[in-house]
């Protein structure tokens, strides 16, 4: 629709300095160029495909610069619309090879030739236009006579009259030729905005003010701006009159845009994006920014807005040191939000992490398999470099740098490198990463420190032979206090999210003084004891040790122990190897039947996953807790039963619902669905 001249005065200033388009009647576009060089505008727009780079096949023409202006395209005389008029400078690239037929420069796309030095150019320019929410490509043809052709310089330029676009709005530009020879040329011209629309700070609020008569009708609309891929609507209302729209500063991100438009038929809209420089919300974006890992090897970045950043693994061991890169061997990888990345690891270990830089600065940083893995380890990272002939030498990755292995240095690796070699050669070690230039180990170290503390201990007993056995045993008790209680984790595997929850869940506990025990992590133990006898080894240590056994019940836990009481056993085939929880009914139940299992038991589901109600009746004679609802009398109920209650319990709680939060948004929204409440504006998501 066309623009009143009255608002456009508004918007370029008292003297804008715009150029009359001869009067049209309709909206037709056109073409011009350079005195001595041919163009043809195709007359239908072409699909934007540019295609990957390829070899000129000698001398072509090749755009060099783009310049823009800004003109008027009237159909009246007081009715215009804005349009952008854009200029492709050209210029002959290649060089001139002797022929050694007189086929040999004929029939190219951009460079016909019948005589190597007496032959024009033609070429096929492409002008790419997106302006949020219009995008379109234009061809254009153009022909260089010989007399014109000079290596290295430049021919003249095609114009072409124009791109219509809205007050306010942003044009992004591109220019190749077809087929590409050259990386594209691009250009962003941001056109100018109506003085109705501002933005205004007030403290943590942001305010859009819309200066418009009480009578005027309009739609606003708050949306992601992205480089790639669709726009993101996020808010979207119509109203009318002035009015003064507040945010939350925590809503700020770089590619939220806002858009303006009268409800009148075919309307121009006006786009603004005011917030790529603000501090604010560059600081927003990396606090929403979220890794989330798909598999093994497959992760992604989630982000509202696109994002400048690289990627490398690191190790953490534990002690609070900070992660150290792996780079080298490995390299830096290029991130693009909500793409799949893949990392060459062949096992996944709790203390790789992942590290996104931006600027160089540390961004973020997540330990993302510690969830299915379990805690930090102590082991030590060995890196194997691997030289020609077969040659290959090993360091091991310390706070201080790589020790060379063996080595003399009074360093904790130093020290065990005889043990770490006999391990990496006895197979011990996990292979993490391997390729032609080398290999990354990860090697335990607990089997060595048992050994020298148990050399301390000896020591202290034959030290202490005079002390009485009740000190030894005040000191062996406080000991078992310092260590925490012993809790036995059993659950349903009803899928792979579920278990990954399950994980998060025990490792926030691990944090606490709590002993955790789940198979999860003892999967080697599992297979080969077997599910029920190594379930009956745990509870049994675990109800010796004054500990308790959580049952976390699922729909799939339920359904199990709904079939063990109306038919008292499950069929032999009808579970995985690893399935600890269908094997440990034969003793649970004798438990809750006899009427042992208060104290010794508790139970706990998720919110959103399973009722306390659906709980099997039996099962509810111990406390049934709902999380992260009820961490707090969870986590004293897994006190020791004469333990004072802490006053620290609620930050406990807190703590651990913080470390739970990642792995239920994982499980309830996975990749790719909108989560509830990140909605932005006034009545977020209520859309009309």
């Amino acid at each position: 629709m066309p623009v009143p001249w009255f608002l456009l005065s508004l918007a370029l200033g008292r003297s804008p300095v715009v150029l009359s388009l001869e009067r049209l009647v309709g909206p037709q576009d056109a073409t011009h160029c350079s005195p001595g060089l041919s163009c043809h505008l195709w007359d239908s727009d072409i699909l934007c495909l540019p295609g990957d780079i390829v070899p000129a096949p000698g001398p072509v023409l090749a755009p060099t610069h783009l310049q823009t202006e800004l003109v008027l395209r009237c159909q009246k005389e007081t009715d215009c619309d804005l349009c952008l008029r854009v200029a492709v400078h050209l210029a002959v690239h290649g060089h001139w090879e002797e022929p050694e037929d007189e086929e040999k420069f004929g029939g190219a796309a951009d460079s016909g030739v019948e005589e190597p030095r007496n032959a024009s150019l033609q070429a096929q320019v492409v002008l790419s236009f997106q302006a949020y929410p219009t995008a379109r490509c234009v061809l254009l043809e153009v022909q260089v006579p010989a007399a014109l052709v000079q290596f290295g310089q430049s021919v003249g330029s095609v114009v072409y009259d124009c791109f219509e676009a809205a007050l306010g709005s942003e044009v992004r530009i591109w220019s190749y030729t077809q087929p590409r020879y050259e990386k594209e040329l691009n250009h962003t011209q941001q056109l100018p905005a109506l003085p109705w629309l501002n933005v205004s700070a007030d403290g943590d609020n942001v305010h859009l003010v819309l200066n418009v008569s009480e009578e005027q009708h309009f739609g606003l609309s708050l949306y992601w701006n992205q480089v790639q891929g669709p726009p993101k609507p996020r808010w979207h209302k119509n109203l009318t009159g002035p009015q003064i729209i507040t945010l939350n500063h925590t809503d700020l991100v770089p590619c939220l845009c806002i858009q303006v438009w009268p409800l009148e038929p075919d309307s121009v809209r006006t786009n603004i994006c005011p917030f790529r420089e603000d501090p604010r919300a560059h600081r927003n974006l990396w606090q929403a920014a979220r890794l989330r890992l798909l598999t093994l090897q497959s992760w992604l970045l989630d982000a509202p807005c696109w994002l400048p950043a690289e990627a490398a693994l690191c190790w953490r061991a534990p002690g609070g040191d900070p992660c150290q890169p792996l780079v080298p061997p490995l390299s830096w990888e290029n991130v693009t939000v909500d793409k799949v990345l893949e990392f060459p690891l062949l096992k996944g270990h709790p203390n790789l992490c992942v590290q996104v830089n931006s600027s160089e600065k540390l961004q973020l940083q997540e330990c993302l398999w510690a969830d299915s893995l379990g805690p930090l380890k102590d082991d030590v990272l060995l890196l194997e470099t691997r030289g020609p002939q077969d040659n290959r030498s090993l360091c091991a990755l310390e706070p201080s740098g790589c020790t060379s292995l063996p080595s003399k240095a009074s360093t904790r690796a130093a020290r065990l490198g005889e043990y770490l070699l006999q391990d990496l050669q006895s197979g011990q070690c996990l292979q993490l990463w391997d390729d032609d230039l080398g290999a990354l180990w990860a090697c335990p170290t607990d089997k060595y420190i048992h050994k020298r503390w148990a050399l301390v201990w000896l020591a202290c007993l034959l030290f202490a032979a005079a002390l009485s056995l009740i000190l030894l045993l005040k000191k062996d008790h406080a000991k078992a206090a310092a260590r925490g209680r012993a809790a036995l984790l059993l659950y349903s595997a009803d899928d792979s999210g579920f278990e990954r929850l399950v994980g998060a869940l025990a490792s926030a506990l691990c944090q606490l003084p709590l002993r955790v025990a789940v198979d999860l992590w003892s999967r080697r133990e599992l297979s080969a004891q077997g599910p029920v006898a190594w379930f009956h080894a745990q509870r049994r240590q675990t109800l010796q040790e004054g500990g308790v056994v959580v049952l976390l019940f699922s729909p799939g836990a339920v359904a199990l122990c709904s079939e063990w009481l109306q038919d008292g056993v499950s069929g032999p085939g009808a579970h995985g190897p690893h399935d600890a929880f269908r094997a440990s009914l034969s003793c649970v139940l004798p438990d809750f039947l006899q009427g042992r299992a208060p104290g010794s038991y508790v139970g706990a589901c998720f919110d959103r996953l399973l009722h306390p109600d659906a709980v099997p009746a039996l099962f509810r004679t111990v406390p049934v807790f709902t999380l992260p609802s009820q961490l707090p009398d969870f986590l004293g109920a897994l006190q020791q039963p004469r333990a004072p209650r802490s006053g620290r319990l609620q930050e406990r709680a807190e703590q651990v619902s913080r470390a739970l939060q990642p792995a239920l948004d994982s499980y309830f929204h996975p990749p790719g669905t909108p989560a509830p409440g990140r909605g932005v504006g006034p009545g977020a998501g209520d859309g009309t």
